[in-house]
């Protein structure tokens, strides 16, 4: 599957269930890794888990454990990229430009937010 999705992009949940039903679908994060081997990507503030951690002391003395809250992957089709101007979420495409860097003229693929006429 060809990963559109890169660190640091900011993409919004397209499925699941809405805010109001508890859930994260409208949510808006930046990707904070992408795991391409399993298809999934960790979205900050979105898709939270409780883990429940045992207690334990450290070396100086202070306790550890409790309830932990963190960021759980979610899948990659489940996210979609948000263009930057109309803060929308849109499809990506790829275009080739030409790029001339000392006087070398190189061809490289760029990322670009196709236009996002309707709501995903």
């Amino acid at each position: 599957m060809a990963n559109n999705i890169k660190k640091g992009d900011l993409v919004q949940v397209i499925t699941g269930a809405s805010q109001a039903r508890g859930g994260d679908k409208g949510k808006q994060g930046r990707v904070i890794e992408v795991q391409t081997e399993k298809n999934r990507v960790l979205v900050e503030g979105v898709n939270f888990i409780t883990k429940h951690v045992k207690v334990g002391q450290t070396q100086r003395g202070t306790k550890t454990g409790g309830l932990e809250t963190s960021e759980a992957p979610i899948h990659i089709s489940n996210v979609a990229l948000v263009d930057p101007e109309t803060k929308k979420p849109t499809r990506v495409g790829f275009r080739n430009e030409t790029v001339v860097k000392d006087g070398v003229s190189k061809t490289v693929r760029v990322r670009y937010a196709k236009k996002s006429g309707k709501d995903l």
